[in-house]
């Protein structure tokens, strides 16, 4: 904040304030009205099932079952142009390959590379791993933000002005805009981080590593984070396996939604990414791991022992309110859409077992199941389900983060540096059989009033 701004501040704080109330008694509807005119919040119904408003082939999200009229909760299922995604992590793992790449591929073109194909594609992906002339030095270093999301929204509009071609929105120029974001995000990230932290921190060192071509892109993200690029093979598949659950979760989700909004607009790549980070920068969508994080320290910080009657007993009085953020939520258990089970958090606890074992932080990994087998019971008992609510993603997504020594700063930019091969692929399915701008109604509610000149009010 400059000068000029803080003496804004304190001189116009107090009718800022004063302003803020007038505008919040003006906006404040009746919440009977929202069931009197049947209006869809969240854009769910009752049931919280969304409301279907658009089609997609590329990515499903089961989590019910219809047979003979009755629908029933069922084991979560996640699917990429139909396939599996445990099958795909399971492959690629199985074959001792990196399988983010095979992802992209997929989803961007609807069907799995061949050997040759994948080669080709990686290839490429590796060319497009660069960012335009001075755009570290001229974007990146000269205005550093502690805020990894906040940097990643502004260059990638600030790209836009690199393109020589940036509001053509043919396939094929959208497709390699696309390559090149996909590419380039892990840089923004990397980079932007090492340049707050110079800047902002007692670490002296600017290190900015180029990417390798022949690494994968899960093991460019950690060689060009670490200051001296070391990792094992196994951190590195792991993060691989996060990419791979991260790179798309359907299309109405509400980063991929604003992609499809931006995009039915009209509006360039660069603009239609950048409504999409935003989408995921709040903690209600991408930060989730970040919560529960938190929300463990401050267990570990209350609880003498980690036995299953004293974890149990804290995690009710955070139900309870009594403790951490009192908001009564127990962060990374249950999910919107997954009812019975979360597959990405099935596979990725896995995942967490294995690096937890080389880490030797075997004790750390119990306890997280201990909390949520605990959180699952009392949740359950709490709102009298009959069904069980389980861990989602997010769970332990920000647990494998930090065994990977990840700065907290960059767990939700990872999550874009994977999602946004969901986003490419959407954009396109938008732009290829779209064709109507997207406009949802809202009913105003406030009756019509007889305009009053300034000098009678």
């Amino acid at each position: 904040m400059d000068f000029n701004e803080a003496n804004l501040l304190v001189k116009y704080s107090h009718r800022i304030s004063e302003l803020a109330k007038i505008s919040a008694g003006n906006n404040n509807i009746d919440q009977s009205m929202y069931e009197k005119y049947d209006v869809k919040r969240g854009l769910r119904d009752r049931n919280g099932k969304g409301v279907l408003c658009g089609l997609t082939e590329i990515s499903e999200v089961t989590a019910w079952e219809t047979r003979d009229g009755i629908r029933t909760p069922v084991p979560g299922v996640l699917c990429y142009r139909g396939y599996n995604v445990k099958d795909i992590v399971k492959s690629c793992v199985g074959e001792r390959r990196f399988g983010f790449e095979e992802t992209v591929y997929l989803l961007l073109f609807g069907q799995l590379p061949t050997a040759g194909e994948l080669e080709d594609f990686s290839e490429m992906l590796a060319e497009f791993r660069v960012l335009p002339r001075n755009f570290v030095r001229d974007v990146i270093m000269k205005s550093p933000s502690k805020d990894m999301m906040n940097m990643l929204a502004r260059c990638v509009l600030n790209l836009y002005s690199y393109d020589p071609d940036p509001d053509n929105v043919a396939i094929s120029n959208v497709l390699r805009q696309s390559l090149a974001l996909i590419a380039e995000l892990p840089l923004i990230a990397a980079y932007s981080y090492r340049a707050y932290r110079y800047y902002n921190s007692n670490d002296g060192s600017l290190i900015i590593h180029k990417p390798r071509p022949d690494y994968s892109h899960a093991q460019n993200i950690l060689h060009i984070l670490r200051k001296d690029s070391q990792f094992s093979d196994l951190e590195a598949k792991v993060l691989d396996v996060c990419l791979i659950l991260h790179a798309d979760h359907g299309g109405g989700n509400a980063s991929t939604f604003t992609t499809h909004l931006a995009t039915s607009t009209g509006t360039d790549t660069y603009s239609s990414t950048a409504a999409s980070l935003g989408s995921l920068k709040g903690p209600k969508h991408g930060g989730a791991n970040i919560k529960v994080m938190q929300m463990v320290k401050n267990i570990k910080e209350n609880v003498k022992s980690y036995s299953e009657s004293a974890i149990t007993e804290y995690v009710r009085r955070i139900l309870d309110k009594k403790a951490f953020d009192r908001t009564g939520l127990v962060y990374g258990m249950g999910h919107a859409i997954y009812t019975v089970s979360d597959p990405r958090a099935e596979v990725l606890k896995i995942y967490a077992g294995k690096l937890a074992e080389e880490k030797g932080l075997g004790e750390e990994f119990e306890l997280y199941n201990t909390i949520a087998g605990a959180a699952s019971r009392l949740i359950c008992e709490q709102k009298n389900l009959d069904k069980p609510v389980n861990p989602n993603v997010d769970f332990y997504s920000g647990f494998v983060y930090s065994m990977l020594n990840l700065p907290e700063a960059l767990y939700t930019p990872l999550f874009a540096i994977a999602r946004i091969a969901g986003w490419c692929a959407h954009r396109m399915e938008e732009l290829s059989c779209g064709g109507k701008i997207i406009r949802p109604a809202y009913e105003c509610v406030i009756d019509r009033r007889e305009y009053v000149p300034i000098d009678k009010r």
